[in-house]
């Protein structure tokens, strides 16, 4: 049986196969089983390793290249890896048989397949493998239909995948000087929060100061108003005193009973003592009709058991009514 009717018989399977993993597949390289592979190399190295491996071809007769286009075949290496599949070694048989219409017939079967297996490399964007297939092609059929479509593909999406990459690179520039804006903008908002808070502190600290100088100016002024009344009672008294002290025209007191003052209990317990200077004014029957402090010291201790006790005093009848003053003394038990 010949290479092409192997071929043929094999061809209604193989394009299947190769339509199925076609449409299995999305922008991933093919499995194993289409004969393409990944190039894992630049596209100068692919370039040097598949003139490399076509002069290896080209340098193997027709009976070798028979038997590798036959080996390549039977382990499914279709059009790929580069310089050891079926069609390289058909089209360099046609180099060497130009009119052997066994080979003619093998390469235009072999055309569907290296057209799928161009179409997917475009489809994942490995445009080295790409275009090492469409120039497969060409060499199989320059005038072949589908050639302008993949070499535009090519063209056109070698130049959206710069683009991208221009793209990408330009957005993660701009990402980057965002990224360094923000964070400059944050420090800035830290330092001036910062700023803030050291303002808010000072004022408060001026404020509470401004507080407490307010409230010593007002125990200052309250302290000269009680020395300034103080001193304006006890100019008072010692004038009310001093007139006290003239000889009265009244008649003469005798007094019949003048009993003490309670001592109050909260002076007793702190061991207060004191005096109030009572006046008086005594009834025409000897009691006392009228009586108020003049001056007490300490002020509001004993005043009221001061009056409580005058107004209980009894003196001897007199003819008209006398107002005098008595100083009433309180001292605890030693």
């Amino acid at each position: 049986m010949s290479h092409v009717t192997k071929l043929r018989l094999l061809a209604p399977a193989l394009l299947l196969a190769t339509l199925a993993a076609c449409s299995g597949k999305d922008e991933t390289a093919p499995a194993a089983a289409d004969g393409a592979t990944t190039p894992a190399t630049t596209p100068a190295a692919a370039a040097a390793a598949d003139k490399a491996a076509s002069e290896k071809v080209q340098g193997m007769d027709t009976t070798q290249l028979r038997d590798a286009a036959s080996a390549a075949l039977r382990e499914n290496r279709m059009y790929a890896p580069a310089g050891d599949n079926a069609l390289e070694y058909y089209v360099a048989l046609r180099d060497k048989l130009p009119d052997d219409a066994t080979i003619k017939s093998a390469l235009t079967d072999l055309q569907p397949y290296t057209l799928i297996a161009a179409e997917q490399a475009l489809g994942r964007e490995d445009f080295t493998e790409a275009q090492r297939l469409i120039a497969l092609l060409e060499k199989v059929d320059p005038s072949a239909p589908a050639l302008p479509r993949l070499k535009q593909g090519v063209t056109g999406g070698m130049q959206v995948a710069e683009r991208r990459t221009v793209e990408e690179a330009d957005k993660a520039k701009k990402d980057a000087e965002n990224k360094v804006k923000q964070q400059a903008e944050q420090q800035r908002l830290a330092q001036q929060q910062a700023a803030e808070a050291s303002a808010a502190q000072q004022l408060a600290a001026k404020q509470e100061a401004a507080r407490k100088e307010s409230e010593r100016l007002e125990a200052e002024r309250q302290a000269s108003a009680r020395r300034e009344a103080e001193q304006r009672s006890a100019a008072a008294a010692a004038a009310q005193q001093a007139a006290a002290s003239k000889p009265a025209a009244a008649p003469t007191l005798r007094a019949v009973s003048t009993p003490a003052p309670r001592y109050p209990a909260d002076a007793l317990r702190s061991g207060t003592s004191g005096e109030v200077l009572v006046e008086l004014t005594v009834g025409t029957d000897g009691s006392v009709t009228d009586a108020r402090v003049l001056r007490a010291n300490p002020a509001r201790t004993f005043d009221r058991e001061a009056l409580n006790a005058v107004r209980r005093w009894k003196f001897e009848p007199i003819s008209s009514p006398v107002t005098t003053r008595r100083t009433l003394a309180f001292a605890p038990n030693k």
